[in-house]
């Protein structure tokens, strides 16, 4: 195969009410909207286009790993255990429901918070090499 995949350019999150939703993404977490109607939303921050999308009661993107135990889907990358500490704090701030700042015995540390429809997020203190050369870097 001489092609590959080069990115995820969209990522798709379950909500149950949509202008809502919105409302929260772009007050808490800086969001830009791009798209919305009555079924969906396009929004787009922390480089990826987000898609808000009208779901039934008690849907989320959340799942169960194998011990029982309720996984997130995404994980937002910030830059070092400073900007980690911030964004704790500010979410906090804005009354987003957080997890304490953990030490998964990985490099780094993380925390997940929710979303109005419970789904749940995980933020690290690290960011991609790649990402970092490629969009971070002053030269």
């Amino acid at each position: 195969m001489k092609e590959k995949l080069l990115r995820i350019g969209t990522v798709y999150i379950p909500v149950t009410n949509v202008k809502l939703a919105c409302q929260w993404y772009v007050s808490k977490l800086g969001a830009e909207l791009s798209y919305q109607d009555e079924d969906k939303a396009i929004l787009n921050f922390a480089n990826q286009s987000i898609f808000l999308v009208k779901s039934k009661e008690n849907q989320s993107s959340n799942f169960y790993d194998i011990y029982g135990e309720e996984r997130f889907s995404m994980t937002f990358e910030v830059n070092g255990l400073n900007a980690l500490e911030a964004i704790h704090q500010d979410f906090i701030e804005k009354e987003i429901k957080v997890g304490e700042i953990e030490n998964r015995g990985h490099v780094g540390r993380n925390f997940v918070f929710y979303d109005l429809d419970a789904n749940k997020f995980d933020v690290w203190s690290e960011i991609s090499p790649i990402f970092k050369e490629r969009y971070l870097s002053s030269g």
